[in-house]
């Protein structure tokens, strides 16, 4: 058995979106301020944070801004993560009980938005799939030589899973476990929901140019500091640092979902990250990636993986069904071909001939 895969870097582990969106701004006269710069790391990646100040900041004010931003992720990181052992999530998760646990607005709306995904999706986007994860070898602290789980092992841990096991109750903020092994991790969707968080924060500020980036998944608003509307560019699976497509997004979001970074090989059989809940077994379609563009960046990333998991069929009836913009990449013979629906189609025409 060959192992093929990128160890994640710590702070998450599950279900990536691996196609990283590469951000640039087009040449020209400048017309607005030099956009300020943010970076930093959140949720095992790093995040990227550009805007156009206010005539009225001063020379403090990046670094006030930037203290709050790495603030709200501290924070959300504490709600979110499984790396941290005494993070809300992970308290729940080791919470053996099924009566109530108290949670906070926020936890609720991912979960909200988590069990909405699976339900249009059909089970494909699964935030309780932890154990399927961690069996076939792709969960912290796996072992760097996979196998395939025996059939009674892969039973059992998918005993262990499915959102209708999940309870949410709002008033008060409280989940609940219909079993006591039930595992929730929000790797699929949390990165999406920070990058939504940051730009609220922007905007509450009164900043109405942005770009936020953390992790590959983006959301922009307005313009860049050439006063052209922000561009983002998707990357190629075939060439190290090439584009595969370039788009301009205002007051938008979008997520990719990838597979071919994160895989094992055994008897010539590729097994991918991505696990398909309903089969409880790796995907085995020829859709290498998904871009997804939405409104939300919290429902961009959930429905980018919902729909590498559905594969290329059944997750393009899934994009019209929701109206959602997306652009696929699939595997054909030894190279790579390009499928969109209309509404990414008429986005990515608008962008060429804009030739800003």
């Amino acid at each position: 058995m060959t192992a093929f895969f990128r160890k994640p870097v710590a702070g998450i582990y599950c279900l990536l979106a691996l196609l990283s969106a590469l951000l640039f701004n087009s040449c020209g006269k400048q017309e607005n301020p030099q956009a300020v710069e943010i970076h930093g790391k959140t949720m095992g990646t790093t995040f990227q944070v550009k805007y156009l100040p206010l005539p009225s900041d001063d020379d403090q004010r990046p670094e006030a801004i930037g203290g709050e931003i790495n603030a709200a992720l501290i924070a959300f990181n504490q709600l979110v993560s499984t790396y941290i052992k005494d993070s809300r999530i992970s308290s729940f998760n080791q919470f053996a009980d099924t009566t109530w646990f108290p949670v906070d607005s926020t936890f609720l709306h991912i979960l909200e938005g988590a069990r909405e995904i699976n339900r249009l999706s059909g089970g494909a986007m699964d935030i309780t799939v932890g154990p399927l994860v961690n069996l076939w070898g792709f969960g912290p602290g796996s072992p760097e030589q996979r196998h395939i789980p025996e059939a009674a092992a892969i039973a059992a841990a998918k005993a262990n899973t499915g959102m209708e096991k999940l309870e949410i109750r709002h008033d008060p903020p409280a989940v609940r476990k219909q079993i006591p092994g039930l595992y929730i991790d929000l790797s699929s969707i949390a990165k999406g929901y920070g990058v939504d968080l940051v730009g609220r924060l922007l905007e509450k500020k009164g900043y109405a140019n942005y770009l936020v980036e953390i992790g590959g998944e983006v959301r922009t608003r307005g313009v860049n500091e050439r006063g052209v509307v922000w561009r983002l560019g998707i990357s190629s699976p075939e060439i190290s640092g090439g584009l595969q497509a370039v788009i301009a997004l205002d007051n938008f979001s979008m997520a990719t979902s990838g597979d071919y970074m994160n895989y094992f090989e055994e008897n010539g059989v590729r097994y991918s990250h991505l696990i398909d809940p309903v089969a409880a077994k790796p995907i085995s379609h020829n859709l290498a990636s998904v871009t997804v563009l939405h409104p939300s960046c919290m429902m961009a990333d959930g429905f980018a993986t919902a729909i590498n998991v559905l594969g290329p069929e059944q997750g393009m009836a899934l994009a019209e069904r929701e109206n959602l913009p997306i652009m696929m990449i699939i595997r054909e013979g030894e190279g790579f071909v390009e499928k969109m629906n209309d509404a990414f189609r008429l986005i990515r025409e608008k962008t060429e001939e804009s030739g800003n």
